[in-house]
């Protein structure tokens, strides 16, 4: 029997075809806005498209020639609620159940630089991650944890140095320096006056103490990353991706840049940065994301910064899932939503991964909500065979293009911002802020108007959802904090605290100096959080911001 030889389609005769056919006459974008075409081909691509190999420069499809075959992402859960004890309970549950790094949320008062007693904590001590006050609570929170062992990620980002200066001590006490804690801080300190919202000093002494750190740990402290950039807040606050994608690198390279400044050699410390990045729920956009921010950030370490370390080139990257995309309605909706985007951030190559809970648009999760969690990255991992082969979606005609476009995107807000004077005045003039307020609003509409469909939301909505079983927070831990806190007060001495948050004082003075053994020995003397802040406010001012609007 002989068959007829197919006869090849052309581009030209298929668009007849499609055009003939299809039945939705409505234009569609990404969740940032950008027009999706019904079909991508080699056309869509520039004629020298090289997209290398994984683990070589540019890191397009990885950072590392093995990726996930040779490793698995750290699959690590953001946990912290109530006092230390609370959340070192937590911590203990997480690691007996698979989990392979310690993420710490702190409170709000915490995030802010308020001790627990203090007036502008009433109500939120506990409330949004766990209250860390002195010294005594760092310890407490790492109880019965091999801190010279375990990687942990703390988030925190305008007193991130003093909780650094906690953290080193704590561990100190248990007979391990500071060389041997591995590791992350947030501590980006841009992100903030950009999006987060949680500072406590106006933007250059701000930048300074972020300086200060970063210099501490590049010579003490080798295996901690002292700023982990952060665009997952950015996004949360309602960028889209190309902004998210442009203001995190800004924000990176503005630290390089200072530290550069500073004297370091940027192949001492390079390699120690890393970057915290959002998945969002447009899957094909959030991959393409991540593989164009791999690009950049080599690109510009090795041809602007002149890097020659490769490992100053790479991108490591912790990405979460959007907790913006969670909705209190349908909630279990959510264990969906959490699971695509988890995908995406495998997809796109993360080396860690947090997966929110179904039920945080609710509460706090319980523990049930964050086990699901947890095995959602399980699932991916051993089930679903994705993690098989490196950079599957590499060479996507879709992908390769949304990758090219955003970095087109990205080095056109990069263009502005130097502009303005660079990321430091851009953000002092809010032009990110306007950027991003501007972008929320759009999608508002979008999803007012239901021209953007939210499931559970403005479409398929029924009123019988079944209450959830949320966690509560014992409203007497706050009061037990406040003890804990004052206990610390009455058993220290109080003469050595005032000794060294005066030495505190004169320091931060001084531009020159670095502040960090300052710190330290503020730390020491069993200083709280509060303290520290108010004795660096009385030389650094505060901030109030401009309202964008």
């Amino acid at each position: 029997m002989t068959t007829t030889p197919a006869v090849p389609v052309t581009e030209a005769q298929w668009r007849r075809a499609y055009a003939a056919t299809t039945e939705r006459d409505v234009p569609f974008t990404t969740l940032s806005g950008e027009p999706v075409a019904p079909l991508y081909t080699k056309a869509d691509l520039p004629a020298d498209d090289q997209i290398g190999l994984p683990g070589e420069y540019p890191y397009t499809r990885g950072v590392y020639p093995s990726m996930y075959r040779g490793r698995l992402w750290t699959m690590r859960q953001f946990a912290g609620f109530g006092t230390s004890e609370e959340t070192n309970e937590r911590f203990h549950y997480l690691i007996g159940h698979g989990q392979t790094g310690l993420s710490t949320a702190f409170d709000m008062p915490s995030l802010m630089g308020h001790d627990s007693d203090s007036p502008r904590s009433l109500g939120e001590v506990g409330r949004e991650g766990v209250a860390i006050d002195t010294l005594d609570d760092m310890e407490t929170l790492f109880g019965g944890i091999d801190l010279g062992e375990v990687s942990v990620s703390m988030t925190i980002n305008a007193p991130a140095a003093i909780m650094l200066a906690f953290y080193v001590v704590a561990a100190e006490d248990k007979g391990i320096p500071a060389d041997r804690l591995a590791g992350t801080i947030q501590a980006d300190i841009l992100k903030e006056y950009i999006a987060q919202k949680e500072w406590c000093f106006p933007i250059d002494p701000a930048m300074r103490l972020l300086g200060d750190m970063v210099q501490w740990c590049t010579t003490d402290m080798p295996r901690w990353h002292p700023v982990s950039i952060s665009g997952y807040h950015i996004r949360e606050a309602g960028s889209t991706a190309a902004q998210e994608l442009a203001f995190t690198l800004k924000d990176g390279l503005t630290y390089v840049e200072q530290a550069v400044e500073r004297g370091l050699d940027v192949d001492d410390f390079a390699p120690r940065l890393s970057f915290f990045f959002n998945a969002q729920i447009d899957f094909f956009e959030e991959i393409a994301k991540l593989r164009a921010a791999r690009r950049i950030w080599a690109r510009e370490l090795r041809e602007t910064f002149g890097a020659k370390n490769p490992k100053s080139w790479l991108m490591r990257t912790h990405t979460q899932t959007a907790g913006v995309s969670l909705t209190a309605q349908q909630p279990l909706n959510n264990i969906t939503r959490t699971a695509i985007e988890a995908l995406a951030g495998v997809l796109g190559g993360t080396q860690s991964l947090h997966t929110n809970s179904f039920d945080e648009a609710l509460a706090l999760p319980t523990e049930a909500a964050v086990r699901v969690a947890l095995r959602t990255q399980q699932v991916i991992a051993h089930e679903t065979g994705v993690a098989n082969t490196i950079d599957p979606l590499g060479g996507s005609y879709f992908v390769e293009a949304l990758t090219d476009r955003l970095e087109e995107q990205a080095y056109a807000y990069f263009a502005k911002i130097d502009e303005l004077g660079g990321m430091v005045e851009a953000v002092k003039q809010a032009y990110p802020q306007r950027e991003i307020a501007d972008a929320s609003y759009e999608l508002q509409q979008e999803i007012d108007a239901k021209r953007r469909i939210v499931v559970g939301v403005n479409a398929h909505v029924h009123d019988d959802d079944d209450p959830l079983s949320t966690l509560r927070i014992d409203p007497a831990l706050e009061q037990k904090q406040i003890d804990r806190v004052k206990g610390v007060r009455a058993r220290r001495d109080a003469a050595a605290v005032e000794r060294s948050l005066g030495a505190l004082r004169e320091q931060a003075a001084r531009e020159e100096v670095n502040l960090m053994p300052a710190l330290l020995d503020c730390a020491r003397a069993h200083a709280t959080e509060g303290e520290i802040i108010v004795a660096l406010q009385s030389v650094f001012g505060s901030y109030t911001e401009t309202p964008v609007f």
